[in-house]
């Protein structure tokens, strides 16, 4: 690529020149799935485009008002020619590059605005250019697949969005996701050749391209236009590779061996509260392993000329790891990872107004997960105890259509048709199947899960109960878990004089096959009651048992459309004005098929502007402001509107099984409780959620400007303001609806099918009601003061980026700079305070003391985040690249008890059943212990800045064309600083205070340094 940017800068002539470098006028918005080239030449004259690669053209005539635009264009590279009589060329310019949802300006008239008379002069463009995009009003940032060969990033979607401006890693407990502008990682949405390929579920997770199969990579981190929506947070917009008249194919492999990967720092508690156990080993990472490699083969071409193209793609990886985990655990585990992957792209250009694309890819990964016995406090790698075998992934199909009807309409249809699985089995030593076929009357098979929160006392006198059979320590997924999803849209786009409008619509329908339960069926949990002295750790203490059970079992879905429509206006020659409105609804379907929440019509406004100050896309200011709102996920149903089971029930026992460390015989000390309402029977979709639900949503703000300072460099800035309006999640303080029954003269029932406990609300706001309080089949209505619940929801982002981009012929730098404050009381759909993945059902407003104090900065705080990353071309064969994150630490807190009955000089303790949990907390970081005191979110100080250096060298010998060589090294200091913390301080099942010595305990740090080697051969 080197060589061919150099000899296109050699090629450029006084064209350049003689147009006063006026690339562009303002012009209209572009689809965000292919691109679009516009400009100025004389009226009336023509102007073709065509694509060498391809084949395709398409010719225009210049309009009354001197303007052209050829929009709904593949990604890729151009030649634009201008024509005179007779069709005969007059100027044209060749490389003119068009990336997904950008516009290309190209104009024939003078900076005077006369016509160009360089008679037949060509003019070749760059692959990579630096020009200012002034027909777009959103915040984006693109990547080629060229660009991202030449820096070292982990080959993956999200280390990619994370070079873009105002994002971070998101927390490792939810798997490696982004936070876009403050948003929880859970509000994202992602799209692969225009069919959304977000996981739903949960909005957790998301189909993924094979990563060498990417053209292009679209990262939106803010001011999206009305086509775009159900995101609060961010939108990656993929574009695949695809077939050309050229025949091409290639092979490549890539290595990342253990014996150059440095090892992960070995955690020790951190709590001095706890001396018995502060400084000493919790988690000895020594001889944790990892080994990785990825294949892949792929060719591409035309089935017959200028028309019928095809791109396949095989790839294969695997990874194999081992990790021992805590030295007091009774096992460990050894993880393989395999992903036989592939992508067929087809492109049809039946004419020149007529294109068919077919989309297919699979990206299933199936991990095994084998589970060791270990001896507590040593590592020991005994028998095997059994194997988790699950699947994660599917296969997606994309047809799309598009039609130039007219050289003013345009329209496209899409359909896609994607499925995604979640199953999990488990196979013991012997080869027994242990699964959890999702009927709530039939619990998992195998060991149940031993829990031992006794205390030291009792511990030293009998050991430590566990299990030496149970293989996960938790849930399973039932063997049928799937998703599935079916979308269809239609866009349109109509120019019409100075406007263009764009309107469309879009469905998507979402079903999610689920449940879990816990393996073995149950949860055994240790615990020590204080006896008749009043005091913990003394003779008289002894020891109860409870059993916990927790299984769901459904198939739920989401139904969602839109409509929307915008206007583009060009107000003048170099002004543009965005006026967009977008109308979502949003259905959620329970278990039963019948409809617990829908939520109508919410409009979402969008406005912007974009001003091209000097009329040649040196310098542009912009700003847009929307209204963007997030539906409720599938998942909500499974356990929340669905039929569900969760019991408990207290035991006495007075022997333990030494194997499946279940309690022998033992003899209730209570009844059975239904927790939740969750009693195995159906729910009332009427009463799971209140009936004026708002949907979450929230309004954003952006000022920014580009300014072009050479034909190499360019810099910007721009701030963001994000208010979140309103937040869905689930509140279980049932007192207000029940002394409100009570007033009236009613026998509540509870709990009842029709009298839940937990139901969804929007936080601080009044909610409606229905409930069937003597479980009789009559509703009644009640309105409930929001101030009874809970305070209202709050997060705000507030951002300034500053950035400089700048591309030569053998050099390319970005560097951004963003310092930001993300605050509130909700960090939005999930929660990383204690790694809460349920999406939308956190435990942040069950209860109104869960938010005393709740106000701070948030988890996805970052104060200040500075990114350059680039590569140099030092020779026609060798180049290197570079990339530097660096960031400040993210706020931590102290999560501690909560007393409900805090009388004045009392001893006695009341805690309150939600445990540590609360912003209040008598374990303190700088190790002083007294009475509880508050300690409001993020108050507890701040992890440590983090730096990582990426560095890469490539060899491409010219006495081999088409062969590559490249080695990646990741983090080549080595800096492991802490990312993640516990934040529970005390043990709220004990006594007021008890500290806990895994408060402080580090659950995560950076990626020790890596080495990846690649070898690759393109004919």
């Amino acid at each position: 690529m080197a060589v061919n940017r150099t000899k296109k800068a050699m090629q450029r002539t006084a064209l350049s020149v003689a147009l006063g470098m006026c690339f562009s006028t303002v012009a209209f918005a572009q689809s965000n799935t292919q691109g679009a080239i516009f400009g100025q030449a004389t009226a009336g004259s023509t102007v073709q485009i065509v694509n060498p690669s391809t084949g395709f053209s398409r010719s225009t005539t210049v309009g009354a008002d001197g303007t052209y635009r050829f929009s709904a264009l593949s990604p890729g590279s151009y030649n634009v020619t201008l024509q005179g009589d007779g069709g005969a060329a007059i100027a044209s310019r060749e490389g003119v590059y068009v990336s997904i949802g950008g516009g290309t300006p190209v104009n024939f008239t003078t900076s005077g605005g006369s016509a160009a008379t360089l008679d037949t002069v060509t003019v070749r463009g760059t692959a990579i250019a630096s020009q200012i995009d002034v027909s777009s009003v959103e915040s984006t940032s693109v990547f080629t697949a060229e660009q991202l060969a030449k820096i070292p990033v982990s080959r993956d979607t999200t280390s990619v969005a994370l070079l873009a401006p105002g994002t971070v890693r998101g927390d490792n407990a939810f798997g490696n996701l982004a936070s876009f502008g403050g948003s929880s990682v859970a509000e994202n949405q992602y799209y692969v050749n225009g069919f959304n390929v977000t996981n739903t579920f949960r909005n957790l997770n998301f189909s993924k391209i094979p990563f060498e199969a990417i053209a292009q990579q679209q990262v939106k981190t803010g001011g999206y236009g009305a086509e775009f929506g159900r995101s609060t947070g961010g939108v990656i917009n993929i574009i695949t590779k695809q077939g050309t008249n050229d025949f091409h194919a290639g092979a490549n492999v890539f290595w990342s061996p253990d014996s150059l990967r440095a090892k992960t720092k070995n955690v020790y508690y951190a709590n001095p509260l706890t001396p018995n156990s502060f400084g000493k080993l919790e988690e000895d990472n020594s001889k944790d392993e990892e080994d990785e490699w990825v294949g892949a083969v792929w060719a591409s071409g035309a089935l017959v000329k200028d028309h019928l193209f095809v791109y396949g793609l095989l790839q294969y990886s695997q990874k194999d790891s081992q990790a021992w985990g805590n030295v007091d655990s009774f096992n460990n585990t050894k993880d393989s990872v395999d992903n036989p992957n592939w992508v067929l792209k087809m492109d049809w250009n039946i004419n020149d107004s007529n294109k068919l694309e077919f989309t297919a890819f699979k990206d299933t990964q199936k991990t095994k997960s084998r589970t060791y016995l270990n001896e507590p406090g040593e590592l020991d790698r005994g028998a095997l105890i059994g194997t988790s075998h699950s699947e994660n992934g599917g296969e997606n199909y994309i047809g799309k259509y598009t039609g130039y009807l007219t050289d003013n309409f345009t329209l496209t249809a899409l359909y896609g048709h994607g499925t995604f699985d979640r199953s999990t089995y488990l196979r013991t030593a012997a080869g027994d199947l242990v699964e959890y076929g999702g009927d709530l009357n039939v619990p998992a098979t195998g060991c149940p899960i031993i829990v031992d929160a006794r205390s030291d006392l009792r511990k030293a006198a009998t050991g430590v109960y566990g299990s030496t059979c149970n293989i996960t320590g938790g849930s399973i997924d039932r063997k049928d878990s799937k998703d599935t999803r079916d979308q269809y849209r239609v866009d349109a786009e109509w120019a019409l004089g100075d406007h263009l409008i764009r309107f469309g619509y879009d469905r998507d329908d979402y079903e999610s096959v689920a449940g879990q339960a816990y393996e073995g069926g149950r949860i055994w949990r240790y615990s020590t009651n204080v006896g008749p002295d009043g005091q913990l750790n003394t003779a008289d203490d002894f020891d109860i048992v409870r059993e916990q059970i927790v299984q769901q079992g459904s198939t739920v879905k989401l139904k969602q459309w839109a409509f929307y429509v915008e206007d583009s206006w060009n107000v003048t020659d170099n002004f543009l004005a965005y006026i967009g409105a977008r109308w979502d609804t949003f259905e959620n379907l329970n278990g039963d098929g019948a409809t617990y929440v829908k939520i109508d019509k919410q409009f979402g406004p969008r406005l912007g502007f974009s001003w091209d100050v000097n009329g040649d896309s040196s310098l542009k200011f912009y700003g847009n402001a929307g209204r963007y709102a997030l539906p409720l996920t599938p998942s909500v149903a499974v356990r929340g509107a669905s039929a569900s089971l969760f019991t408990r029930q207290n035991f006495n026992f007075t022997q333990v099984d030494p194997v499946t460390g279940a309690p022998v015989n033992p003899t209730p000390r209570s009844a059975l409780s239904y927790v939740n309402a969750e009693t195995g029977e159906p729910k009332n979709p009427e009463t799971i959620a209140a009936k004026n639900l708002d949907p979450m949503y929230q309004d954003e703000y952006i000022l920014g400007f580009e300014q072009q300072l050479t034909e190499h460099q360019s810099i910007g800035a721009k701030g963001t303001y994000r208010k979140l309006k309103a937040a869905i999640d689930d509140n279980c303080d049932y007192t207000p609806i029940y002394n409100r029954a009570i007033e009236d003269g009613l026998d509540p029932v509870l709990p009842s099918a029709g009298f839940p406990y937990c139901r969804m609300f929007n936080p601080g706001k009044d909610p409606v009601y229905l409930t069937d309080i003597e479980d009789n089949g009559t509703l009644t209505e009640y309105k409930i003061d929001g101030s009874l619940l809970s305070p209202d929801a709050k997060r705000t982002y507030k951002a300034l980026d500053l950035f400089w981009n700048g591309y030569w012929d053998r050099l390319f730098i970005q560097a951004s700079w963003t310092i930001a404050w993300n605050k509130g009381n909700t960090e939005g759909g999930v929660k990383s305070d204690i790694g809460q993945a349920d999406t939308s059902v956190t435990q942040d407003f069950d209860y109104k003391e869960l938010m005393v104090d709740a106000y701070g900065y948030l988890p996805n705080d970052r104060r200040h985040s500075v990114k350059i990353f680039g590569n140099y071309q030092f020779t026609d064969e060798w180049s290197v690249g570079a990339n530097l994150i660096v960031q400040s630490g993210r706020p931590k807190n102290c999560l501690g008890d909560l007393d409900l009955n805090p009388a004045p000089g009392s001893d006695n303790f009341s805690p309150h059943p939600y445990g540590s949990s609360f912003f209040r907390c008598g374990t303190t970081e700088i190790g002083a212990s007294g009475p509880v005191s508050a300690v409001p979110r993020g108050k507890a100080g701040r992890l440590p800045w983090t730096n990582s250096i990426d560095l890469n060298v490539a060899y491409a010998p010219l006495w081999a064309p088409g062969l590559q060589f490249k080695i990646d090294v990741f983090n080549v200091f080595n800096n492991q600083k802490v990312t993640a913390v516990s934040e529970v301080a005390e043990n709220g099942y004990q006594t007021d205070g008890t500290p806990l010595n895994t408060y402080g305990l580090a659950r995560a740090y950076q990626a020790p340094r890596s080495a990846r080697f690649m070898v690759q051969y393109d004919f």
